[in-house]
């Protein structure tokens, strides 16, 4: 009687041991029946073609520059993630055909160099590498108000966009 106690338990501790075993086998990677079940249930990626992507290095002090198309034609800008809209300087707005007199600026911005009065506009189609966004708000300020054009979130939050590894990646 004890014997076969003593084999019932051998045959118990025996086929614990096997049914981790093979538990663990089928979750390792490469296990092909593992494969197929995380395949089944994870939906598939979608295709890098169906996006546009344009990688941008930073200038070595931290910031972004792009060179963009607006409308056709070839205007420098400094990213700007807390800009609102895409600022104009007057003079690269007038290289567009954007000429506001001076009841146009309407609108009173914020800048490092305090508030100023800038004209509201409409860019038709603003391109960045690949990317494009049409019908982008915008303002156009003053020469001395403004050191640079900056390209604001009136563009940036209309495509994807990730900062990694000293690189903005804008994505569409």
């Amino acid at each position: 009687m004890r014997a076969i106690l003593v084999f019932a338990s051998l045959v118990v501790v025996v086929g614990a041991v096997m049914s981790r075993s093979i538990d663990g086998f089928m979750r390792k990677p490469g296990n092909p029946s593992t494969m197929i079940a995380s395949t089944a249930a994870t939906p598939a990626p979608t295709p890098a073609v169906t996006s546009r992507s344009v990688t941008l290095q930073n200038n070595g002090r931290g910031h972004f520059q792009v060179d963009a198309r607006v409308d056709g034609r070839r205007i420098d800008f400094l990213v700007d993630t807390g800009a609102s809209v895409i600022a104009l300087r007057e003079r690269d707005a007038a290289k567009l055909g954007i000429h506001p007199v001076q009841r146009d600026y309407t609108a009173l911005v914020s800048t490092a160099n305090g508030k100023v009065r800038a004209a509201k506009v409409e860019l038709n189609r603003v391109e960045v590498g690949g990317l494009t966004v049409r019908n982008v708000m915008a303002v156009v300020l003053p020469d001395e108000a403004l050191s640079q054009n900056l390209l604001g979130m009136s563009f940036l939050s209309r495509v994807r966009w990730e900062h990694k590894n000293g690189r903005l990646i804008l994505e569409q």
